[in-house]
């Protein structure tokens, strides 16, 4: 018997995320920088742009997947272990590559990209490996880095994104208001987090019955598990007193979006208040600060300002906010739209960032904990429309 290297399987009705003319729109502001920059086929290798520009979002399990995308085509490259799911959820054509030969992944590629070309690739993203690969099995003209210009186009959002990033910001505060009723004395930080995660998923799956249910998760800190804005999830019980660090993430077609907050079991003292109310003031001025015009570097230097004004910089251990849309904790992200320093990043109108000034006090000082709020806006026009609806502060978020 004679096995392919690779074949089109394509079988069952298409569902994606967003219409045909949403990934044509999105694949032809590429292609116009294709042309630009003289690249003649684009090889995407990661999750993020793969789902950008197609509606597929892989799971890799040790496997290579890939975008070629061309003048004319765009094509999904997949493993045969994924039979037809790769083409039903995906905009243009689909190749099988099977793994009876070693390397078939870029045979297949080579298949669309041909040889000889000038090839865009994802230097933030492909192995050295898989590069040395790239070369040998294209053998290209020429390479170029196209990931900072795939980041830029998928930091400006199309209506539809943002519809679909305002509904998932609501799923957010569906899973908020699951977790604070889960809270009480003597509940497990595991137990509370599956509380928000379900209710979120079934919420989902209410809102996009056509979708994959996947990736959706909590984080939920208490005490000293506070300290970090990214600590998993234990089995620690709540005890009266304990901050708490409240955190959503509902993943909807890969795209991420999330509600973080601050919380208090049955009592709150007055260094935590303080340090909390103070938190939330940054949090309430570094919003009023998302506005079109205005630096990710300058929004950072106010906030900052803010922050020494009250004795409170030296506690800040991260950035101030970043973009969303296609990413999560294990791909993703659109570094060149983060509140940071060292971004210089202008805000432009269709932007979506979130506001999330975190202080983390240390063990052994009035106020120990980690506190953090989070908004996800969308800038506008003339300023910014805040689609998070959990509220926020200690009116609320004292669990009695």
């Amino acid at each position: 018997m004679e096995r392919p290297q690779f074949y089109r399987f394509h079988q069952g009705d298409r569902v994606l995320p967003f219409s045909s003319s949403e990934y044509d729109a999105r694949l032809s502001k590429l292609r116009a920088s294709m042309e630009k920059m003289g690249v003649d086929a684009c090889v995407f290798t990661s999750m993020h742009n793969i789902a950008y520009y197609s509606g597929f979002l892989y799971c890799s399990f040790g496997r290579p997947y890939g975008l070629v995308v061309t003048a004319t085509e765009s094509v999904t490259i997949s493993a045969g272990i994924d039979a037809a799911q790769p083409w039903r959820r995906c905009h243009g054509d689909n190749i099988t590559y099977t793994d009876w030969q070693r390397n078939n992944y870029w045979r297949a590629i080579q298949s669309v990209s041909g040889s000889n070309a000038v090839i865009g690739y994802e230097g933030d993203h492909i192995s050295v490996a898989q590069l040395n690969l790239l070369t040998e099995f294209l053998a290209p003209k020429q390479m170029i880095d196209v990931a900072p210009a795939t980041m830029v186009q998928r930091m400006h959002k199309s209506a539809a994104e943002l519809d679909l990033i305002r509904s998932g910001a609501q799923v957010a505060d569906v899973g908020g208001y699951a977790i604070k009723d889960a809270i009480s004395v003597g509940a497990r930080e595991i137990d509370i987090a599956i509380a928000g995660r379900d209710a979120m998923e079934l919420e989902i799956a209410k809102r996009f019955p056509d979708a994959e249910y996947r990736d959706t998760w909590v984080w939920f800190q208490s005490g000293i598990n506070t300290d970090g804005a990214h600590n998993p999830v234990t089995s620690r019980k709540l005890e009266h007193g304990d901050i708490l660090s409240l955190n959503t993430f509902p993943m909807i077609s890969g795209y991420y979006t999330a509600l973080e907050r601050t919380l208090f079991v049955g009592d709150v003292d007055p260094a935590s208040l303080a340090i909390w109310a103070a938190n939330v003031a940054a949090h309430e001025y570094g919003m009023s600060l998302l506005k079109p015009g205005a630096s990710c570097a300058e929004i950072t230097q106010k906030i900052n300002a803010f922050f020494e004004e009250r004795d409170l910089l030296q506690y800040r251990t991260f950035g101030y906010g970043h973009s969303f849309g296609v990413l999560s904790h294990y791909y993703g992200r659109e570094a060149g739209l983060e509140l940071r320093e060292d971004v210089d990043t202008v805000l432009e109108p269709g932007m979506v960032i979130s506001m999330e000034p975190m202080l983390t006090i240390p063990e052994g000082q009035p106020g120990a904990g980690g506190y953090r709020e989070h908004d996800i806006l969308i800038v506008t026009e003339d300023g910014n429309e805040n689609i998070t609806g959990y509220p926020y502060g200690s009116n609320f978020n004292v669990i009695v």
